[in-house]
């Protein structure tokens, strides 16, 4: 606003000034060429009287703020105001110069001439503060003027900084808001181009930040549903060895240190799949995933009067998904059907279309109802919406049917164009236990 008022002031200012000036010595001009044509007229009246010695009656009158004054050819007053000698500008003519008379604008002589020579002298003279008194009120409405035009630009300049600080404080007001934690902020429109697209920028900004969060806490409060099974797991057999008489012995000391193994990774996969970091896992290996899966569950069913059993064909593609992803959300169904299912527990593969594989797990219990993969509070714990976000990511679905049916892991598969040709392997081959 300082700027834009001192600008106007300087455009005012290169203008007004040499205008006021201009005017000046327009005015001035204007009356010396009055004076002249006064003393001129008043020369050519007594010019007779003068050529033949006689001194005229009478002068012309001319404004009432001219002085004419009539001087001899030796520069003494005759007739009219002036002083009684001749000043420069008389003794200038009768000197028998040419050109101007060296003496103030605002003082004109004029030479009456005689049958040869000069005889005398008319002088015509006004007051210069009556030329300038003339002026004055064209200078105070032009500076009238430029104080208008100065307010005018200092409300408009005000105007302007209002319209533009307005939405800045508005915006400096969000971000603090957004530093805060708050990222409810919804930006007005303020019809400034630039201000609106930050304002949507920082909106947007706010939006992806708040389902970040959202999609963090989540994460983690799914992720350490997961670390509690196999630490109650552990923490169980713990238990059970301090109630038994006899020491732990080796298969039980490995167990535990299995399960810690266990409990290890699936922290190191839960942080590189919460940084999605994907990309450095592994694909997943379906005949050694199977494998872990039987060496770890058959016993934990076991020991519950339950049976597992797993079936992988030889001839499946593989997988085109991470390693870790597929472990975790099997794992979180595997252990849905441990906690919350019955009976006897299977795992098996088979081939969908020609680019994706179907991994389904089952038990003998009632089934899982499809707001459990959405919803918390149904009884079915918080592994299953993590296990549908990470099948997600991974480019496949995580479905329920009907009651008692298996839930059912969809992944997308690798072309068998681009893969090696499959080698009989045995920990492919189908593996049953009753």
């Amino acid at each position: 606003m300082g700027l834009a008022l001192i600008t106007a002031t300087f455009a005012v200012a290169l203008f007004g000034i040499p205008l006021a000036i201009g005017l000046a010595e327009f005015a001035v001009s204007e009356e010396h060429s009055s004076l002249q044509r006064l003393a001129g007229f008043a020369a050519r009246s007594v010019q007779s009287d003068m050529a033949h010695d006689r001194v005229p009656r009478a002068l012309p009158d001319g404004p009432s703020d001219a002085a004419v004054a009539l001087y001899d050819a030796d520069g003494a007053l005759l007739l009219g105001a002036g002083p009684s000698e001749g000043d420069a500008a008389v003794d200038y003519v009768l000197g028998g110069r040419t050109g101007l008379p060296p003496a103030d604008d605002l003082v004109v002589a004029v030479p009456v001439s005689g049958l040869h020579d000069i005889v005398g002298v008319v002088r015509a003279t006004a007051p210069s503060s009556q030329v300038y008194a003339s002026v004055m009120p064209i200078w105070l409405g032009m500076a009238a003027l430029a104080a208008v035009v100065l307010v005018s630009t200092w409300l408009l300049a005000r105007r302007l900084a209002l319209r533009l600080s307005r939405p800045l404080d508005r915006l400096v007001d969000d971000a603090d808001r957004l530093g805060d934690g708050d990222f409810g902020i919804s930006p007005k429109r303020s019809g400034i181009a630039e201000t609106d697209r930050v304002s949507g920028a920082l909106s947007r900004t706010a939006c992806r930040l708040d389902d970040l969060l959202a999609r963090e806490r989540a994460f983690s409060a799914e992720a350490s549903h997961q670390l509690r099974t196999p630490l109650a797991g552990l923490r169980l057999r713990l238990e059970s060895a301090l109630d038994a008489a006899e020491p732990m012995t080796r298969p039980q000391i490995e167990y535990g240190l299995g399960s810690i193994d266990r409990l290890e990774r699936t922290i190191d996969e839960l942080l590189a799949l919460a940084r999605e970091r994907q990309t450095t896992s592994a694909p997943a290996d379906l005949p050694r995933l199977f494998s872990e899966f039987d060496d770890e569950w058959r016993p934990r069913l076991t020991r519950d009067g339950r049976s597992f059993s797993s079936l992988l064909p030889g001839s499946l593609p593989e997988l085109d998904a991470s390693s870790a992803a597929v472990r975790q959300i099997l794992g979180v169904l595997l252990d849905n059907a441990l906690l919350h299912g019955a009976g006897d527990v299977s795992i098996s593969a088979r081939e969908v279309g020609e680019n994706a594989i179907a991994i389904d797990v089952g038990d003998q219990g009632p089934g899982v109802p499809s707001s459990a993969l959405t919803n918390r509070g149904v009884g079915r714990g918080m592994g299953l919406p993590l296990a549908r976000r990470l099948a997600e990511s991974e480019g496949g679905r995580l479905t329920v049917g009907t009651t008692s049916s298996p839930v059912t892991l969809l992944l997308p598969s690798r072309s068998r164009a681009g893969s090696a040709e499959d080698s009989e392997d045995p920990a492919s081959t189908a593996k049953t236990t009753d």
